[in-house]
């Protein structure tokens, strides 16, 4: 594994990580989907191209991947995808909505993914349909299920906050430690679909008033709550993206778009550099870096 160090943006905060979204297609229509800022487009890198991406961010420091969608699941070749991962990166990880996880879980391991993230908003049938437009509940549950059966560790449920919701989120948290998963409560975003700040400071505090123990994370320095449950501690972990500085100062992200976009940041598309273009036209890596370097030199924090 290349051992290089990670180039530093103006703000000299390392890049370490890479976001790659493999698709703009879902199956879902879910209601605050910000489908990671990208702006519609009807084009998609294949899987050798983001192998060839996966490469050149290896060579610059980059050593952990994520792939996202829209549903990443959707793509055919996503065994190929995750394999690519897996030859250029620490940690490969993904996030999907779950719905079509169980009976490709196994495989995905085996391809060499080490965890997942899967996004159940509530546990509630009604609840989960009028967020997603779809009741597929039942199969993102099993998919909860079969993601900790196998070792896909640790399975974190991302669970979109809204601002009347804490009864249906703590027992959306309650099923998700019952299956041995970690709930991620996430703070909605005001791109894409969603228009609203649903702020969740009252349901931060009320996980705060039962916490034993808190700690943060290095990534955005989110705080994750330990709780008893069961008599055994449980974690809870918070997402704040909006109006946080320290959230943006402690970002060690660059994000790669569906159509092949290097994108500095999820709240804006200033700054976007092309680097599926210049790769199907066959420029070689010493370019590549270049556009790179570019993109990551464009980062600032949103939030300041």
């Amino acid at each position: 594994m290349n051992m290089v160090q990670p180039i530093r943006d103006r703000y000299n905060r390392p890049v370490e990580s890479i976001r790659i979204s493999v698709t703009g297609r879902c199956n879902l229509r879910c209601i605050y989907c910000h489908n990671e800022g990208q702006v519609e487009s009807k084009r998609e890198m294949d899987a050798e191209e983001i192998e060839r991406i996966l490469k050149i961010a290896s060579d610059i420091g980059i050593k952990d991947v994520k792939f996202t969608g829209g549903e990443p699941l959707l793509r055919k070749d996503v065994l190929d995808i995750i394999r690519a991962g897996r030859r250029y990166m620490r940690d490969v990880s993904m996030t999907t909505n779950g719905t079509l996880l169980s009976d490709i879980a196994l495989d995905l391991k085996e391809a060499g993914l080490n965890r997942v993230n899967i996004s159940m908003d509530s546990i509630d049938r009604e609840r989960y349909k009028e967020i997603t437009s779809i009741d597929m509940v039942d199969e993102v549950k099993e998919a909860i299920k079969k993601s900790v059966e196998i070792g896909l560790h640790p399975v974190k449920v991302n669970i979109v906050a809204f601002q009347d919701s804490f009864e249906d989120i703590f027992d959306t948290i309650k099923f998700v430690w019952d299956a041995g998963a970690i709930p991620q409560i996430i703070e909605a975003i005001n791109i894409g679909r969603n228009k609203e700040v649903y702020a969740i400071d009252k349901i931060e505090d009320k996980i705060a008033s039962i916490a034993r123990d808190i700690r943060e994370r290095k990534l955005h320095r989110r705080r994750i709550y330990s709780i008893n449950y069961n008599d055994s501690i449980r974690e809870v972990e918070i997402v704040k993206p909006m109006h946080n500085s320290r959230f943006c100062a402690n970002c060690n992200r660059i994000r790669v778009t569906s159509d092949g976009m290097l994108k500095p940041c999820i709240m804006h598309n200033r700054g976007l550099v092309d680097i599926l273009t210049p790769l199907r036209n066959n420029v070689d890596d010493a370019e590549l870096i270049k556009l790179f370097k570019k993109a990551i030199m464009n980062r600032f924090p949103y939030w300041r």
